[in-house]
């Protein structure tokens, strides 16, 4: 029987290459993403091509509503949720602390930290031993910014991402006696669209210079990381997290 995956923020960037990724070592996917339904509809149809069942779910996952209604799609299309890669997030044009908004702050911190706690909830629920799950695998991305502290351009988005890293050490301790496996990765410069959102999509090119490996990183990079954490030959690796920073 296949295992089943739910890779949310997955129209693009790490989120997509990760669906594929998994789809290609025989899982089935549920893609989920908040607008693009043509991005969607692209990984959608690379999957299936790949001979796996896939089904793409448009649904805001920092809404309650909506998480528990993507849940119970995935319940009746796919079957019992196996692994959840809490990937969705949004990077907002680069400022400095002293001209943020409570508007903006609230908006961060929802999208990038209520999401993943409500998305981990229902996956403990279908995964747990305790709820007559069969086990199973958490994966939250992080970023080299939760370490580093994106000053001068984001730190309220670093400041989510360092929220992550304690819900996945707190989460991975709580349900580390209920079958399930919470781990982390910590991506750097990769080179997706989201320095656009930040409004410098050349921003790796200004700063792989202070990179040691001298480069942006890869979606398929990090995608290769979480397969590995979610994979059998990371069954003994709970609370953990990999660094994806080329060096940084």
């Amino acid at each position: 029987m296949s295992k089943i995956a739910l890779i949310t923020g997955a129209s693009r960037g790490i989120g997509a290459a990760t669906a594929i990724n998994l789809a290609a070592k025989g899982y089935d996917i549920c893609i989920n993403y908040k607008s693009n339904d043509v991005a969607a509809n692209k990984v959608l149809y690379e999957i299936q091509q790949l001979g796996r069942k896939c089904i793409a779910v448009k649904a805001d996952i920092s809404d309650e509503d909506d998480v528990v209604r993507l849940f119970k799609i995935i319940d009746e299309k796919l079957g019992r949720l196996s692994v959840l890669v809490n990937n969705a997030g949004i990077l907002l044009p680069q400022s400095r602390v002293e001209d943020l908004t409570a508007e903006r702050i609230n908006t961060i911190l929802t999208t990038n930290i209520t999401s993943y706690f409500l998305c981990c909830r229902e996956a403990i629920k279908r995964m747990s031993t305790k709820h007559a799950g069969k086990g199973g695998a958490i994966v939250n991305v992080s970023s080299a910014a939760a370490r580093l502290g994106g000053a001068n351009e984001y730190i309220d988005y670093a400041a989510s991402k360092g929220a992550i890293d304690t819900l996945t050490t707190g989460l991975s301790i709580e349900v580390a006696n209920q079958g399930i496996r919470v781990n982390g990765v910590r991506p750097g410069f990769i080179e997706t669209s989201m320095h656009a959102d930040g409004g410098e999509p050349d921003r790796i090119n200004r700063v792989k210079s202070s990179i040691p490996l001298g480069r942006g990183g890869q979606p398929a990079e990090v995608a290769s990381a979480i397969a590995y954490l979610l994979s059998d030959e990371a069954s003994y690796i709970t609370g953990s997290f990999l660094e994806l920073a080329g060096g940084k």
